[in-house]
């Protein structure tokens, strides 16, 4: 995965986080809970992912409606996504291992 789309799906995160920011959060601090924010970016990824399969469905039904291209970019589109959020998880993961292996 390259840089620009990983960049790219970074600039969609901190856009969902600026506008839960606005909308909601906690009251003593006004920063946004970090697992809404998670939860939120997480249910994005599935709802790429359902919208996808149905675009696929579509088009092997042979439906006028979704072309190859609208497809195969779909499809990218969600992949990409999923492997961000992926990437996301394997950070945490590391930096909860990082503290709990700190010295106390």
């Amino acid at each position: 995965m390259s840089n620009v789309e990983i960049n790219k799906v970074l600039a969609q995160m901190r856009t969902l986080a600026s506008g839960l920011e606005q909308n909601q959060g906690p009251a003593e601090t006004g920063k946004p809970d970090f697992s809404t924010v998670m939860k939120q970016a997480i249910e994005k990824v599935n709802e790429q992912q359902s919208t996808t399969e149905s675009l696929v469905g579509a088009f092997e039904a042979g439906s006028s409606d979704a072309s190859l291209s609208e497809v195969m970019i779909a499809m990218q589109k969600a992949s990409v996504s999923f492997q961000a959020m992926t990437e996301v998880r394997n950070r945490l993961i590391d930096a909860y291992h990082e503290v709990m292996n700190m010295p106390i």
